[in-house]
């Protein structure tokens, strides 16, 4: 089966198993979900966020759709992408809602669901540093930069490359950038003990989220 397809399995099993209640779904996936009902729609988390002119929906909007069972429209909507987890609204929050927690959740669960908007580049770019760190447990700057930059295309890559060829010498002359690590880079000493964390975080997980399997 191929991953398209897994996951589309893995989101019909879910609106299956849970129908219409959204917010139990979110409150068994969903990391910190259970609190989305505590929210009593203040608006303080919108209010204090550096981003919250550019949210299609802000963390108290999304919280009442999911009380409203608003699947699709949660699920499929690129705002939680939008945290860039400065805890402004924790912080600020009168009943302490760990909602910075919540917007990962929900990005996270999105993800596992195959239901995040296409292209979008918060989750691109999260996936595209996860995959080059897992190989060696370490980030190999050269490789990720030249993974981003290529993406689109390998004219799109030289259009960006060149463009940003200045801010590229002086990460070299500065030794911040090493063009050696085209050809591996650097690493961890117990790579394998590395992979066995990351393949029993893995484990866990799926064990966790079994439910929507």
């Amino acid at each position: 089966m191929s991953e398209s397809n897994q996951l589309n399995t893995l989101n019909q099993q879910a609106v299956a198993r849970y129908q219409n209640n959204f917010l139990k779904e979110v409150e068994d996936h969903v990391e910190e979900g259970q609190w989305v009902k505590m929210c009593m729609q203040c608006g303080v988390c919108a209010g204090s966020c550096p981003f919250g002119a550019h949210w299609e929906h802000s963390p108290q909007k999304l919280f009442m759709m999911i009380r409203a069972g608003k699947r699709e429209e949660v699920l499929s909507t690129d705002s939680m992408w939008l945290c860039t987890s400065c805890y402004n609204c924790v912080v600020r929050c009168p009943r302490k809602l760990p909602i910075t927690h919540i917007m990962h959740g929900l990005a996270t669960y999105a993800r596992r669901l195959g239901l995040v908007p296409k292209g979008q580049p918060t989750e691109e770019f999260a996936t595209l540093f996860w995959n080059n760190l897992a190989k060696t447990g370490r980030i190999n700057e050269l490789k990720l930069t030249l993974g981003h930059y290529f993406k689109d295309g390998l004219i799109s890559g030289i259009k960006t490359a060149l463009g940003m060829q200045s801010i590229g010498i002086k990460m070299v002359l500065a030794k911040r950038l090493n063009p050696m690590e085209i050809f591996g880079g650097h690493g961890i000493k117990d790579l394998k003990g590395f992979q066995a964390i990351i393949a029993k975080a893995r484990e866990i997980e799926d064990k966790k989220h079994g439910a929507a399997h």
